[in-house]
């Protein structure tokens, strides 16, 4: 089955209701990266008439999630994923359209593959940048992600 951004939005509407109804979208996903965008309005603002910064952990934390997602679900093997750390870097106000996106697929393949093989259980850092439509990065978030074989 192709995983598709259609199928994750439509995941994000009955998994994820909140981050949903704030706007965020994916748009592209391959083996390699997963695009991710969050509009700017009214739901997601915050007192001084900028994105929340949840919002865009949202939106940086589903480019990451994604790609595991869809890498975990190639295998065809049952394997747990959970956020244990993040941290985040915020550089500009983010107003209008926040694109967020992670290059880290092939990380996400190297650790896939030694917890298959070794059965134990890996930690892989990936990393989520978002730019608003003038290309300045506003926000980088960096999630460290545990994956393990269920047994």
């Amino acid at each position: 089955m192709n995983i598709t951004p259609r199928k994750f939005n439509t995941f994000t509407f009955f998994k994820l209701p909140s981050a949903f109804f704030c706007g965020v979208r994916t748009k592209y996903i391959d083996d390699k990266k997963c695009v991710v965008t969050v509009k700017h309005k009214w739901i997601n603002q915050n007192p001084f008439h900028s994105m929340f910064w949840a919002v865009q952990g949202m939106a940086a934390e589903f480019s990451t999630g994604a790609l595991m997602m869809m890498k975990i679900k190639e295998t065809g093997k049952h394997i747990s994923m959970l956020v244990t750390t993040n941290n985040a870097t915020f550089t500009k106000k983010a107003t209008g359209l926040i694109t967020f996106t992670c290059h880290d697929g092939k990380l996400v393949d190297q650790a896939i593959r030694k917890t298959v093989e070794t059965g134990e259980g890996q930690t892989i850092w990936m990393q989520s940048v978002g730019i608003n439509k003038d290309g300045v990065i506003v926000s980088t978030f960096n999630f460290e992600w545990s994956i393990k074989v269920k047994s």
